[in-house]
């Protein structure tokens, strides 16, 4: 059986020093931009592909229940 020899100067450690960065800023309009996305969730008819799509599952729902 061979010996094995383990020398810790051969583990080469990179160190970064420096400021951590803990937070970042995003200048962003929440409100804007939620506007923008619900009038293009209007515009191109995904709106009705979903309130339909409710009414079809409820109704499923309330056929297929016991009771």
């Amino acid at each position: 059986m061979e010996t094995f020899e383990f020398y810790p100067g051969q583990i080469e450690a990179s160190v970064t020093i420096g400021t951590p960065v803990i937070g970042q800023y995003f200048d962003q309009d929440l409100i804007g931009s939620t506007g923008e996305m619900l009038g293009g969730f209007y515009e191109s008819g995904q709106l009705w592909a979903m309130l339909i799509g409710i009414v079809i599952g409820y109704g499923f729902r309330s056929f297929s229940s016991y009771g």
